[in-house]
């Protein structure tokens, strides 16, 4: 595993339990559906849908490359797809979203909700 992978999987466990601090229920992380790979696959409570996060993680924060930088228009394209897919492979017929879950540093500097 080289140090890039091992920067992005650390970044998904502390996001991982920054949902569930937030009362997610974490249902999945690193599914694979294709090509196409979705981070984590939760549960929000609060407003009742199922969450399909993304996230980026960056060893440290530097002021002109904050880590959403890498949440490309292609990127969104294919989380959409990939969410898409796994509701009808799931046959889930509830609302869900798409959030991105930015990490630098070891730390969580943002979490956007509904990625457009």
């Amino acid at each position: 595993m080289n140090q890039r992978m091992i920067v992005g999987r650390r970044g998904e466990q502390i996001a991982a339990h920054y949902l569930q601090q937030l009362g997610y229920k974490l249902y999945a992380q690193n599914v694979r559906l294709g090509r196409d790979e979705i981070d984590i696959i939760a549960y929000d409570p609060r407003d009742r849908v199922l969450v399909f996060a993304e996230v980026k993680t960056r060893s440290f924060l530097h002021p002109d490359y904050h880590p959403s930088l890498s949440m490309t228009s292609h990127k969104k394209l294919n989380l959409k797809r990939s969410a898409g897919l796994w509701v009808a492979e799931h046959d889930f017929s509830g609302g869900y979203r798409i959030d991105l879950i930015c990490i630098a540093g070891g730390k969580i500097i943002s979490h956007v909700q509904q990625v457009e």
